[in-house]
Protein backbone atom coordinates (compact mmCIF):
# COMPACT_ATOMS: atom_id res chain seq x y z
CA UNK A 1 0.00 0.00 0.00
CA UNK A 2 2.78 2.18 0.10
CA UNK A 3 3.18 3.48 -3.35
CA UNK A 4 -0.84 4.20 -3.17
CA UNK A 5 -0.41 6.25 -0.10
CA UNK A 6 2.35 8.00 -2.46
CA UNK A 7 -0.07 8.63 -4.93
CA UNK A 8 -2.75 10.07 -2.92
CA UNK A 9 -0.42 12.39 -1.11
CA UNK A 10 -0.07 10.52 2.45
CA UNK A 11 3.33 10.53 4.11
CA UNK A 12 5.00 7.68 5.44
CA UNK A 13 8.38 7.11 7.90
CA UNK A 14 11.43 6.69 6.29
CA UNK A 15 14.97 5.61 7.40
CA UNK A 16 16.58 8.67 9.74
CA UNK A 17 19.99 7.51 9.20
CA UNK A 18 19.81 7.46 5.71
CA UNK A 19 18.81 11.17 6.01
CA UNK A 20 21.26 11.95 8.47
CA UNK A 21 23.85 10.85 5.75
CA UNK A 22 22.49 12.96 3.04
CA UNK A 23 21.57 16.24 5.17
CA UNK A 24 25.25 16.37 6.74
CA UNK A 25 26.05 19.45 5.23
CA UNK A 26 22.55 21.15 6.00
CA UNK A 27 22.54 20.39 9.20
CA UNK A 28 24.32 22.17 11.86
CA UNK A 29 26.81 20.98 14.53
CA UNK A 30 24.96 19.14 17.11
CA UNK A 31 21.49 18.81 15.04
CA UNK A 32 20.10 15.33 14.66
CA UNK A 33 16.93 13.85 12.33
CA UNK A 34 14.45 13.00 15.25
CA UNK A 35 11.67 11.66 13.03
CA UNK A 36 11.05 12.02 9.06
CA UNK A 37 8.36 11.08 7.02
CA UNK A 38 8.31 11.28 2.84
CA UNK A 39 5.38 12.03 0.50
CA UNK A 40 6.34 11.35 -2.88
CA UNK A 41 9.35 13.35 -3.44
CA UNK A 42 8.70 15.59 -0.42
CA UNK A 43 10.11 14.65 2.95
CA UNK A 44 9.24 16.31 6.23
CA UNK A 45 11.72 16.58 8.92
CA UNK A 46 11.50 17.03 12.76
CA UNK A 47 15.28 17.81 14.08
CA UNK A 48 16.42 18.45 17.39
CA UNK A 49 16.59 22.05 16.52
CA UNK A 50 13.83 22.73 13.78
CA UNK A 51 11.30 21.54 11.35
CA UNK A 52 12.94 21.16 7.66
CA UNK A 53 10.35 20.73 4.27
CA UNK A 54 12.36 19.40 1.57
CA UNK A 55 10.10 20.14 -1.64
CA UNK A 56 11.84 18.29 -4.52
CA UNK A 57 10.93 20.01 -7.74
CA UNK A 58 11.09 19.31 -11.73
CA UNK A 59 11.00 16.43 -13.57
CA UNK A 60 13.84 14.74 -12.35
CA UNK A 61 13.38 16.17 -8.86
CA UNK A 62 16.98 18.16 -8.91
CA UNK A 63 16.09 21.18 -8.18
CA UNK A 64 15.53 21.06 -4.25
CA UNK A 65 13.75 23.74 -1.62
CA UNK A 66 14.44 23.24 2.09
CA UNK A 67 12.56 25.06 4.07
CA UNK A 68 13.18 25.36 7.75
CA UNK A 69 10.96 26.65 10.51
CA UNK A 70 12.02 26.87 13.54
CA UNK A 71 9.87 25.34 16.72
CA UNK A 72 9.53 28.74 17.86
CA UNK A 73 7.87 30.08 15.51
CA UNK A 74 5.19 27.53 15.27
CA UNK A 75 1.98 29.46 16.53
CA UNK A 76 -0.14 26.34 16.98
CA UNK A 77 -0.76 22.62 15.04
CA UNK A 78 -3.41 20.66 15.27
CA UNK A 79 -3.99 16.66 14.44
CA UNK A 80 -7.05 14.68 12.83
CA UNK A 81 -6.78 10.51 13.33
CA UNK A 82 -7.43 8.69 10.67
CA UNK A 83 -11.25 6.98 10.74
CA UNK A 84 -12.85 3.91 9.21
CA UNK A 85 -13.26 5.51 5.75
CA UNK A 86 -10.98 8.21 5.98
CA UNK A 87 -8.25 6.44 5.15
CA UNK A 88 -5.31 9.29 6.21
CA UNK A 89 -4.44 11.49 9.36
CA UNK A 90 -3.72 15.03 9.10
CA UNK A 91 -1.16 17.26 10.57
CA UNK A 92 -1.97 21.30 10.18
CA UNK A 93 1.02 23.56 11.30
CA UNK A 94 0.36 27.56 11.49
CA UNK A 95 3.22 29.47 11.53
CA UNK A 96 4.06 33.13 12.89
CA UNK A 97 3.03 35.74 10.21
CA UNK A 98 1.03 33.20 7.77
CA UNK A 99 -2.79 32.45 7.94
CA UNK A 100 -2.61 29.47 5.87
CA UNK A 101 -1.26 26.54 7.83
CA UNK A 102 1.18 23.93 6.79
CA UNK A 103 -0.71 20.99 6.29
CA UNK A 104 0.96 17.31 5.66
CA UNK A 105 -1.47 14.05 5.57
CA UNK A 106 -0.13 10.58 7.22
CA UNK A 107 -1.27 7.32 5.94
CA UNK A 108 -2.94 5.12 8.24
CA UNK A 109 -0.21 3.07 9.57
CA UNK A 110 1.93 6.20 10.54
CA UNK A 111 1.21 6.60 14.13
CA UNK A 112 -0.10 10.42 14.16
CA UNK A 113 0.41 10.58 17.86
CA UNK A 114 3.83 10.25 17.67
CA UNK A 115 4.21 13.06 15.13
CA UNK A 116 2.49 14.93 17.41
CA UNK A 117 4.08 14.21 19.93
CA UNK A 118 8.03 15.08 18.51
CA UNK A 119 6.43 18.07 17.78
CA UNK A 120 4.82 19.06 21.00
CA UNK A 121 7.54 17.99 22.74
CA UNK A 122 9.71 20.96 20.83
CA UNK A 123 7.24 23.97 20.55
CA UNK A 124 5.41 23.07 24.04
Amino acid sequence: MGLFDGLIGNASEVSITKLQEELKELLISGETIENAYKVIRDTFIFTNKRLILIDKQGVTGKKTEYHSIPYKNIVHFSVETAGTFDLDAELKIWVSGSAVPIQKNFNKATNIYQVQSVLAGYVL
